[in-house]
This record gives C-alpha cells, sequence and structure tokens, in this order.
C-alpha cells in the first residue's frame, strides 16, 4: 500500500495581545480566515468517489458526465471547496485520491489510486491541476465500486498517527453521491482517528440519501464502534468547524499554541519598536 505525503501550510490560532507573556490559551476562538501563525502546518488531502453508483460519465443523467460547457457536480464541489482549502497551503501542490474505480491494465480495484495516475508523484498543482487530472481519471479508469471510505480514511490516519506533538494537523475531504459501503469499517476508522491531530469533511453530491453521512457526523450523537467511543467529533460537512476541532484536539492533549516568532531583523539593523 503506497502512502503520499500532503501539501502543508503553517498555521495556528489568534493570540490574545492583552496576555503577551503568556501563550494562548486553547479555547481562544479562531476561523480558517483569522488564524495566526504559530507554526503548525495544516495537511490537506482530496479523495473522489469513482464508483459507479454515479452514473455512466458518458451520458448526461451521471454525475461524473463531462459537460463541455459547465462544470458537473463533483468539479463544482471540487472547486466551491478546494478554492478555500488552497489559501491554506503554502505550494499549492494537492495529492488527490480516487476511490472505487477498476484501474488500467488489469482492471483491479482501487479504493485509494491517484488521480494523476502518478504513483510516485500524486500532486496537482492547485484547485484547477486536481481537476485537470479529475478529468484524465474519468478517461482512463471504470467506475465500479463498492463505495469505500475506510481506505483514505486510514491513509491520512497513518500520517496524523506519526505527528501527534501539535506540529502539524491533517484533514481529509471526501467527496460523494453518499451510498458508503463499509459503514461498520468506516466508524471503526473514524474512531481510531479521533485521536489523532485529524478532521475530516464529507461532501455530497447527487439526489442519493445522505443519513450514513448524518450518522457519521457525531454532533448529536457520538459515533462508536465495537463498543467503543470516539473520543472526540472529527468529522463534518462544512469547513468552519474544522478549527474548533482542531483547539479540541490540543486541549485533549494539553498542547498551546507556541508564540509567533519575533519580526525578522536583517544582520546590521536594529529592530526598532514604536511605543
Amino acid at each position: 500500500m503506497v502512502l503520499w505525503p500532503m501539501g502543508t501550510r503553517a498555521v495556528g490560532i489568534a493570540k490574545d495581545d492583552s496576555d503577551a507573556d503568556e501563550p494562548a490559551e486553547a479555547e481562544v476562538p479562531c476561523s480558517l480566515s483569522t488564524v495566526k501563525l504559530v507554526m503548525t502546518q495544516i495537511n490537506f488531502t482530496v479523495a473522489i468517489d469513482f464508483t459507479a453508483s454515479n452514473g455512466n460519465p458518458s451520458q448526461s443523467t451521471s454525475l461524473h458526465y463531462m459537460n463541455p460547457y459547465q462544470m458537473n457536480a463533483y468539479a463544482l464541489a471540487l472547486k466551491a471547496v478546494g478554492e478555500i482549502i488552497q489559501d491554506y497551503d503554502s505550494d499549492k501542490m494537492f495529492p488527490a485520491l480516487g476511490f472505487g474505480a477498476k484501474l488500467p491494465p488489469d482492471g483491479r480495484v482501487s479504493h485509494e489510486f491517484p488521480l494523476n495516475g502518478n504513483i510516485e508523484n500524486p500532486y496537482c498543482n492547485g484547485i484547477e491541476g486536481i481537476l485537470e487530472a479529475y478529468h484524465q481519471s474519468l478517461k482512463t479508469v471504470q467506475l465500479y465500486g463498492p463505495t469505500n471510505f475506510a481506505p483514505v480514511v486510514n491513509h491520512v490516519a497513518r500520517y496524523a498517527a506519526a505527528v501527534q506533538d501539535g506540529s502539524q494537523y491533517f484533514v481529509l475531504l471526501i467527496i460523494t453521491d453518499g451510498v458508503i459501503s463499509d459503514m461498520s469499517q468506516t466508524k471503526e476508522a473514524i474512531v481510531n482517528a479521533a485521536k489523532l491531530p485529524m478532521s475530516i469533511i464529507i461532501v455530497g453530491v447527487g439526489q442519493a440519501e445522505f443519513d450514513a453521512m448524518v450518522e457519521l457526523d457525531g454532533d448529536d450523537i457520538r459515533i462508536s464502534s465495537r463498543g467503543k467511543l470516539a473520543e472526540r467529533d472529527i468529522v463534518q460537512d462544512v469547513l468552519a468547524e474544522i478549527p474548533d476541532q482542531f483547539i479540541s484536539y490540543m486541549k485533549s492533549r494539553g498542547i498551546k499554541p507556541n508564540p509567533a516568532p519575533p519580526p525578522y531583523t536583517p544582520p546590521g539593523h536594529t529592530h526598532h519598536t514604536q511605543i
């Protein structure tokens, strides 16, 4: 099984200037648009559903239909969420995965394949690069199934498990038509991931039933697997809750954000502070 590193950007939590001598407490409010630099890397990856339940891409009724005049449902969802996400990645290079398709040349089914077809270098240049790789994948793979989330969740979790000191936080974006086949395995993967520095955003497209995705969102009832309750809620359908999930992890581990480094002063210059 292949593991690929994810794009990163250093972000963190705004610190109250009135308490300049102490690190900011974890309950300081923050959002994706107001987060300040404090030496935590936010790592993003994208996973797109290539299962047959989306319909034949050559037909206009398919969620993957490539209309030359307008974006399909997946492209619209990716662009809407991705254009926000890419602002938090310094080099705008994203590894993007697909799941639920038969791959050439032997027709094996994969639930974590690189959209650009390059195992050695699965990075896509910005959201436009992901869209290009997505469109190319539709021309080369065969939509199949089943719709398994657990492999991509575990894929990101393996990275998150290696860095639990607060220096990095991982976000997985899954875009799907909503029909989940491996619910029990996905629940187990999420419960295991809930103790890691990780969040999952699930975006549903099409008219399928999304009850299963609601079940994975632990806002009302905390998700559990094999009698084990998730340590915290890490699954959402909106970006707005990611900062709170980040803070909840930091609080659960007793990690306080590092203060921002002092302003850079070139050699031979004296830094003057205005009073």
